[in-house]
């Protein structure tokens, strides 16, 4: 293995870890700051994003590849619902497969940057962007020492 590819494999999960930091913080600003309120499937979203702030900044930290096998699954239903969620504000016609019933309705698009770019896309290129990263981290036993292992 080249230094270079040595190198990004040490850091996989720090990328892994800062893409989910932005992501809780993004939520946090639209809902806390611009007063954003979540509908049911953004709370969903919440649900599966949040928990990989920590789960990622502690295997990152400890150079723990396991991760993989509990964040993955995490990211992957995550991703789903934002897909779904995103399909819902953008397909016409599909929100009325199953509509929220308390609150914001989830067909409401806050942001409309580009006149594609929603709150649902955000967290799905969040998801997508951590099963990437973790499906190229390899086994500690394969890999160099993390750098806070060395």
């Amino acid at each position: 293995m080249s230094k270079k590819l040595a190198f990004l494999q040490n850091y996989l999960l720090y990328f892994a870890w800062i893409v989910s930091i932005i992501a809780t913080f993004g939520s946090l600003y639209f809902s806390e700051i611009k007063g954003y309120i979540p509908c049911e499937l953004c709370w969903y979203q919440r649900i599966f994003m949040y928990p990989l702030s920590v789960l990622l900044g502690i295997a990152a930290y400890r150079g723990d590849t396991t991760i993989k096998k509990y964040v993955l699954p995490l990211s992957m239903i995550g991703g789903m619902i934002s897909i779904y969620h995103y399909a819902i504000q953008k397909i016409p016609g599909f929100h009325e497969i199953k509509p929220c019933t308390n609150g914001v309705p989830c067909n409401v698009d806050y942001i409309d940057w580009l006149g594609f770019i929603t709150i649902p896309l955000l967290a799905g290129t969040a998801f997508i962007l951590i099963i990437f990263i973790l499906l190229f981290v390899r086994n500690s036993k394969d890999r160099v020492l993390s750098p806070c292992n060395n």
